[in-house]
C-alpha cells in the first residue's frame, strides 16, 4: 500500500511549485542586501585609489600611481580600512543577493526552490572552499580578519590549518544530501537544510529560510 496524507513517505517525492516568493518583509531585506553589496564593492574600489597595492595577494591589481591621491589610508592587518569593510559587507550580503535572485529571477527560469536556497549554496560553498584550500594567494602570517563566507571557511583562512578546510569540504557533503532531501520534498528537509544553513553561515542563510519555508507551509 502506497503512503498517505497520515503517513508521508520520509523521502518525499518531488520539490512542490516550480517558484514560491519570498514574502513582502524578507524582500525588502533582500533589496538592501543587494545594495549593501554594491557599497560594499565600491569601498572596495575605494581602496585601490588610495593605496598602491590594496590586496596583497594580488600585487598586479594595482593603479598607476598618477591615479591615485595623495591619501594612503591605514591597513587592519593585510588590507587597507575601506577594502576590509567593503569584503565583509560582501561576504554578509551575499545570501541576500541569492535569495534576491531567486525572488526576483526564479519565475522566468523555472527553477525549484530547492535548487536556489539550498543548491545555490552549497555550490558556491564548494567552489570558495576549494580555491581558498588550493588556490588563494595566502598572505603571512594568518589573521583573524581574513574575510571567508562560512565560519568552517574562516577558520581555515585565519589559521591556514586544513584540518578547517576538511570540515568545509564536510559540510558541503553535508549540504549536497540536505539539498538532495529539499529536491524530494522529504520530511526529513527542513532540519537538513537548517542544520546545513548553521553550519554554513553566513552563506547558508538561504538554506535555514528555505527550512522555515517547510516548517510554515
Amino acid at each position: 500500500m502506497g503512503a498517505d496524507s497520515h503517513h508521508p513517505d520520509p523521502f518525499g517525492g518531488g520539490d512542490g511549485p516550480l517558484h514560491q516568493p519570498l514574502p513582502a518583509s524578507i524582500a525588502r531585506i533582500t533589496t538592501i542586501g543587494v545594495y549593501a553589496l554594491v557599497a560594499g564593492v565600491l569601498l572596495m574600489g575605494l581602496s585601490f585609489l588610495t593605496n598602491p597595492v590594496p590586496d596583497p595577494s594580488f600585487p598586479w591589481a594595482t593603479l598607476p600611481e598618477s591615479r591615485r591621491v595623495s591619501l594612503v589610508q591605514p591597513r587592519i592587518e593585510h588590507w587597507p580600512v575601506s577594502y576590509t569593510i567593503g569584503l565583509w559587507l560582501v561576504v554578509f550580503t551575499l545570501p541576500l543577493v541569492l535569495m534576491h535572485a531567486y525572488h526576483r529571477y526564479g519565475p522566468r527560469l523555472s527553477v525549484r526552490p530547492s535548487a536556489w536556497l539550498a543548491g545555490l549554496p552549497v555550490t558556491v560553498m564548494l567552489a570558495f572552499t576549494t580555491y581558498c584550500r588550493f588556490y588563494w594567494p595566502k598572505l603571512q602570517p594568518p589573521t583573524w580578519n581574513a574575510p571567508s563566507y562560512t565560519l568552517v571557511c574562516w577558520g581555515y583562512c585565519s589559521t591556514y590549518d586544513p584540518l578547517w578546510s576538511n570540515l568545509a569540504y564536510a559540510v558541503v557533503v553535508f549540504g549536497v544530501g540536505a539539498a538532495y532531501l529539499a529536491y524530494r520534498d522529504s520530511t526529513y528537509a527542513k532540519h537538513a537544510l537548517a542544520t546545513f544553513g548553521v553550519l554554513a553561515f553566513p552563506l547558508g542563510v538561504p538554506a535555514v529560510y528555505d527550512a522555515y519555508r517547510r516548517h510554515t507551509r
